[in-house]
């Protein structure tokens, strides 16, 4: 019988991957093999700069910080990009901060292969994450309830403004 562990296995890459990532699958386990730039999810739309400063800071000396906006209102959406000087920085967040709490919201950290610009922003068709978009439950630190249910509850419309079965492509998302 083998005991359980709390702290992810860091010389295994996790699930989290870009799906706009152009290049390989080798290419990308290359890249986070050496990147110092963390992917910060499961924020508040309410949780500040200062406040990921303050706790990702106590791993290490912060290059920058990406707040993830909202593609048309630009306003947080619930992620940030978190790059440090260090590589050794960025695997001690992983170990140290993923699964803690910051703002009432247990947050998930994962190496990113480096932040490019447009990435900052939300790709979901209302502008913040798609994770967000068919949300049916109301979570008061990311903005009360998900576009779809808050667009039935305003216009009575039982798909959302939403058309089911239609596939979205990534010019859609771009487009919107």
């Amino acid at each position: 019988v083998t005991m359980g562990t709390i702290v992810p296995d860091l010389t295994q890459p996790s699930p989290y991957r870009d799906r706009y990532f152009d290049g390989t699958e080798d290419e990308w386990l290359s890249a986070i093999s050496s990147t110092s730039t963390l992917y910060i999810g499961n924020l508040s739309f309410y949780t500040t700069e200062e406040q990921i400063h303050s706790l990702f800071s106590h791993c290490g000396s912060i290059k920058r910080i990406i707040m993830g906006l909202d593609k048309h209102k630009k306003t947080p959406c619930g992620f940030c990009f978190v790059e440090f000087y260090l590589r050794s920085d960025a695997l001690a967040c992983i170990k140290y901060v993923n699964g803690t709490k910051l703002d009432d919201r247990i947050i998930r950290t994962d190496l990113d292969p480096g932040f490019r610009d447009g990435r900052q922003f939300g790709r979901g068709r209302s502008g913040g994450q798609v994770r967000d978009e068919y949300r049916a439950t109301y979570d008061s630190g990311r903005g009360g309830w998900g576009p779809s249910v808050k667009a039935t509850l305003e216009t009575g419309d039982m798909d959302g403004g939403f058309k089911k079965g239609v596939k979205r492509t990534r010019e859609d998302l771009d487009e919107d």
